[in-house]
């Protein structure tokens, strides 16, 4: 174990499954940088300062993992941090097909850094932000999908239970 990852998203929120990634990339790689992209294009429910302290809180317990920001390619972000990889996960079918479009792409851009590829424990396989932040914005409960310090600002900023 030598290389250094990179775990770039939006993370809004973060959830178990990426808390799940997260943890078993840690254990892959020397250093796990988790890459939070600033893009208010997406119109994000949680600032990015609100991200990264969820996400510090969620792995702190984890001495190789690291929170950061970054703004353009997520290559050039890799390459700076010196990541040689760059970890995705894949929930579904679905997720593959562009999930393998932006890896080619980035082996175009930077052949240098691998893209690894994982799936998300069972239990956390049909869960993403989008659908728990729409669970959350019903009234449905979103406990043990997301980390409870999540929870807590979920419930804070959507009011639900």
């Amino acid at each position: 174990m030598s290389a250094k990852a990179l775990y770039p998203g939006t993370f809004d929120p973060p959830t178990n499954g990426h808390i799940d990634l997260i943890q078993r990339g840690a254990r892959l790689f020397e250093h796990l940088t988790v890459a939070i992209l600033n893009n208010p294009v997406k119109n994000p429910l949680f600032t990015v300062e609100e991200r990264v302290t969820m996400l510090r809180e969620s792995t702190s317990a984890l001495e190789n993992v690291s929170v950061a920001t970054f703004d353009g390619m997520m290559v050039d972000f890799a390459r700076e941090l010196g990541a040689t990889a760059v970890l995705r996960g894949i929930r579904a079918i679905s997720d593959y097909e562009h999930e393998f479009q932006m890896a080619l792409m980035n082996r175009r851009l930077a052949p240098d850094v691998e893209t690894v590829f994982l799936q998300p424990a069972g239990r956390y396989s049909f869960v993403s932000s989008r659908m728990v932040k729409e669970v959350v914005s019903f009234g449905g409960d979103v406990a043990g999908l997301v980390p409870p310090n999540v929870l807590t600002r979920l419930r804070g900023r959507i009011g639900a239970k």
